[in-house]
């Protein structure tokens, strides 16, 4: 599901990972800031538009960005929208914008391999599986079946 955002665009998609849905938001939110797809001035979609394009409840999209708002993250001017924050943490300094986006990055990851394990792949097949799907998504690659068969 897609959003844009002052021409630029940020991608929200929800799992039902069990993670909320308002923790799903926020965390978008926060790489987009964290990586700087998201500017300071940038315009967050409306609570509304947002919720209707997640089939989410305008409450959970007010919730998120709530929380967001305390983190210093975006701040809202009632009447004209939500707007990503000139404060924002990883503005006021680059070296520790780069340490979260690490971090970020990181947990991303763990949860990322701990479920790859769950599904049965092997840490050493891990590599090839996310190159191939990278190639895959660029139009060409070869699937997890197909290795399979030729190494058969």
């Amino acid at each position: 599901m897609n959003s844009t955002i002052d021409g630029s665009a940020i991608s929200f998609s929800l799992d039902s990972g069990g993670v909320p849905v308002y923790r799903q938001i926020i965390r978008q939110i926060e790489y987009a800031v964290l990586s700087g797809r998201m500017n300071p001035g940038d315009k967050l979609p409306t609570i509304r538009s947002l919720a209707v394009e997640l089939k989410t409840n305008p409450n959970t999209i007010a919730k998120a960005y709530n929380e967001l708002e305390i983190r210093g993250i975006v701040s809202t001017q009632v009447g004209s929208g939500t707007y990503v924050s000139d404060k924002a943490p990883h503005l006021k300094d680059a070296l520790v914008a780069e340490e979260e986006l690490n971090r970020k990055i990181q947990e991303v990851l763990d949860r990322f391999v701990q479920e790859m394990k769950r599904l049965g792949v092997e840490e050493d097949e891990l590599v090839d599986v996310v190159r191939n799907d990278i190639l895959r998504r660029a139009g060409g690659g070869v699937t997890r079946q197909a290795r399979r068969r030729k190494a058969n």
